[in-house]
């Protein structure tokens, strides 16, 4: 075993325990009660988890992506809704701002992001403008010294809790990404949702009205804003795949424990050949998803992304979760379309797996139109 593997299992052995002592306890009553774990969450910053892929200069730990994957992951056997925010708020923004920002704005920011002093939004879905994001409405215009900001955001994970906002909008023709914090005048927070899934994860609305910009808080360059947020799409579909590997593993062993316990015509349910079929089906296909999302993970690693890889993770792995959980249900009978089992649970906050980072039917565009151009351009499926 090389030296990083040693971290990456140290890593996971206490991202469980923390989980274990720290999630498990509240899981029910973040979906039940619509409840977000605030303190849970700052507690992840002082353990290192919210800047994984941050250095340690910067307030972090250094452990890249893949130790961002193990997080998610680990997180989302537990509770998917705390696995989302964490993604919102540690890959989309946090990473986002450190990887395209200035030395100043990395000085600025990223430390108070990273030890959960302040919480993080990434600001990109419009009323008008869900899969279609580029075409936003959402405006910045140069007035003397300042940009103006107009606009409104919407399915803002962690909005009505976060300090920061990397906001994308509109400058003339093109995009611009910029910092926007909760202090600003004329910035305001709409409602709060009420969500199917992946309750206790706060979803929101968020209001720019005349918000003076200084250009120090553009985030790369101006007129730039698109290829920060294509780069930061793949890494989000790359990380947010192992919420859905960790979610399918916990309905699939809650499955085969009940398969286990529960006893029809004097017989254990996993003696049955239709639960055999079932639970044989589930193992392989959370297998094949795990290892097509670290496949993507490596390439996200190594830089040798394309849309191709990140799509066809988060697509194959959202679309097993959401299998899974529907035949964790189907195992557990009654048992499992009880609230207070939580199996019911696994299935709601699955669902999101098929329209979140990109809907389904995005992903699959973005896969064909990649083959298409791999062809094109003469290269292999490799």
């Amino acid at each position: 075993m090389n030296h990083d593997q040693e971290i990456y299992n140290e890593l996971r052995k206490n991202v469980r325990e923390f989980v274990i002592r720290e999630v498990e306890p509240v899981a029910m009553k973040m979906d039940s009660d619509d409840y977000f774990p605030e303190e849970v969450f700052r507690k992840m910053g002082e353990m290192g988890y919210l800047g994984i892929t941050i250095p340690e200069e910067y307030g972090g730990s250094g452990l890249g992506y893949m130790g961002q994957a193990i997080i998610e992951e680990e997180l989302g056997y537990s509770s998917a809704s705390l696995a989302l925010s964490y993604g919102a708020h540690s890959n989309l923004t946090l990473d986002n701002i450190y990887r395209n920002g200035s030395k100043e704005q990395r000085e600025e920011y990223v430390p108070k992001l990273s030890s959960g002093k302040w919480i993080g939004s990434l600001c990109l879905t419009e009323p008008s403008s869900g899969s279609d994001a580029l075409n936003m409405k959402t405006k910045a215009e140069r007035k003397g010294d300042k940009f103006i900001l107009n606009g409104s955001k919407t399915y803002i994970t962690n909005a009505p809790y976060s300090d920061l906002f990397l906001t994308y909008a509109r400058t003339g023709d093109s995009h611009t990404a910029f910092v926007v914090l909760s202090t600003d005048e004329g910035f305001s927070r709409g409602k709060k949702f009420n969500k199917m899934g992946m309750r206790g994860s706060p979803t929101g609305e968020v209001y720019y009205d005349s918000v003076k910009i200084d250009p120090s808080r553009i985030v790369g360059e101006e007129n730039h804003g698109k290829d920060i947020i294509m780069s930061g799409l793949n890494s989000e579909r790359v990380i947010l795949s192992f919420i859905f590997t960790g979610l399918a593993k916990r309905a699939l062993e809650e499955s085969i424990k009940y398969s286990h316990e529960r006893k029809q015509f004097g017989k254990s349910l996993h003696e049955f050949e239709m639960i055999q079929d079932k639970l044989a089906t589930m193992y392989t296909e959370y297998t094949a998803s795990r290892l097509l999302a670290y496949d993507a993970l490596k390439k996200l690693e190594d830089d040798k992304m394309d849309p191709k890889a990140p799509a066809a993770s988060i697509l194959y792995s959202a679309q097993i979760c959401e299998k899974i959980c529907r035949e964790a249900i189907q195992i557990n009978g009654a048992n499992g379309y009880m609230k207070d089992t939580g199996i019911e649970r696994m299935l709601r906050d699955a669902i999101l797996g098929q329209i979140g980072a990109g809907t389904t039917e995005i992903r699959k565009k973005l896969i064909a139109h990649s083959l298409i151009k791999d062809f094109l351009y003469g290269k292999g499926l490799d």
